[in-house]
């Protein structure tokens, strides 16, 4: 089984004394592909260094909403400079957040804008984080046209109505650790209906550690959990669910074809 973990932070202050640890725990779980998370200037720094200094991971960059306020025509200028470095993959993540609320609504939602735009130039697909957010989200894909673009909602936590309606945007979804959580219904509800050539996994470590490693730091090998689950609800073998969404994940960010 090999399993494309398309969101972690491995970059994270959580992961700075066992990187190569944890990517050596990671591969014996089966996990032969990652995507390392950049959202503000220290964390894009780190993940470049890491798609440069391992062969299996990748780079997603971007300006995270919660970082909106502070997206200047610099840090503009230095991220389209970094999007046409090697094994950048996608933009992201960007959005809207409105748990934390650290801008304004507007503020969020100009910066999310630009950086789609940014991502039409660039021929990238995009990452979305969205919290408390999906009917401004929807709004803005919808203007935007996002299936010109691609993309993932990512760490999916809607139900299967908002599963649907990003779905016939065009968008991918992709599911973590809380796909695993008892209470998570909705999100498990969601994974049973979304097409096998529609959806990724992802861990989103160190944060959101699947059952049964939940309230523990996350790792990018526990994207096996979420394999498992997925499979689970969709009474499907494992090796068929992990197959399907790495296979997803090359279309996506446009790696070629899987070709083991």
């Amino acid at each position: 089984m090999k399993i494309f973990d398309t969101h972690t932070h491995l970059n994270a202050e959580q992961f700075k004394d066992d990187i190569p640890e944890t990517i050596a725990r990671a591969h014996e779980l089966g996990i032969s592909e990652m995507a390392v998370v950049g959202f503000d200037t220290p964390t894009i720094t780190k993940s470049l260094e890491l798609s440069q200094a391992y062969p299996e991971i990748y780079s997603i960059i971007g300006w995270h909403p919660t970082e909106a306020g502070s997206y200047s025509p610099t840090i503009e200028e230095n991220l389209q400079e970094l999007l046409t470095r090697d094994k950048v993959i996608a933009l992201g993540e960007i959005g809207l957040d409105y748990y934390w609320m650290e801008d304004p609504k507007d503020v969020q939602e100009k910066v999310f804008r630009r950086q789609i735009a940014i991502a039409r130039e660039h021929h990238l697909p995009i990452s979305v984080h969205t919290r408390e957010a999906l009917e401004d989200t929807y709004r803005i894909l919808k203007d935007e046209k996002i299936h010109q673009v691609g993309g993932i909602m990512h760490s999916f936590s809607g139900d299967e109505y908002w599963a649907e309606k990003f779905l016939d945007l065009g968008m991918e979804l992709s599911f973590s650790g809380v796909v695993t959580f008892k209470k998570a219904t909705d999100v498990q509800a969601a994974a049973k209906i979304v097409p096998l050539n529609r959806f990724l996994v992802e861990t989103d470590a160190p944060y959101l550690a699947p059952v049964p490693y939940r309230g523990k730091r996350n790792e990018p090998g526990y994207t096996r959990y979420v394999v498992e689950k997925i499979a689970e609800l969709k009474e499907l073998p494992a090796g068929q669910i992990a197959k399907a969404s790495r296979q997803n994940a090359y279309r996506l960010f446009n790696l070629g074809e899987v070709n083991d």
